[in-house]
């Protein structure tokens, strides 16, 4: 790869191409599950990510919020594969 090359380059996560996390990811538990999203106030630079943390059912279901925050897309990545590391879960839920 050239360096003019590397400038391009987005994370990657377990095997997925995304430029920014986005999805939920559930805990071993089935306790709590964090949903990730793109901040639609975010400009172009810099780019920020919401995390929304509900409760769950006993399905792993989200179904109360527990907490949101906004962080930057390079804290958004750490936390994504930390959790990850620690097994929680990538989910597909929509919200209504």
């Amino acid at each position: 790869m050239s360096l003019a090359e590397s400038k391009s380059w987005s994370n990657f996560s377990y095997g997925y191409r995304n430029d920014v996390p986005n999805g939920w990811l559930l805990n071993p538990e089935r306790t709590r599950i964090i949903l990730f999203e793109l901040s639609k106030r975010s400009s172009a630079s810099p780019i920020k990510i919401l995390t929304h943390t509900y409760y769950t059912n006993s399905f792993g279901e989200p179904i109360k919020i527990k907490s949101s925050s906004q962080m930057s897309l390079d804290d958004a990545w750490n936390k994504w594969h930390d959790l990850q590391l620690k097994d929680w879960t990538f989910e597909e839920y929509e919200l209504p």
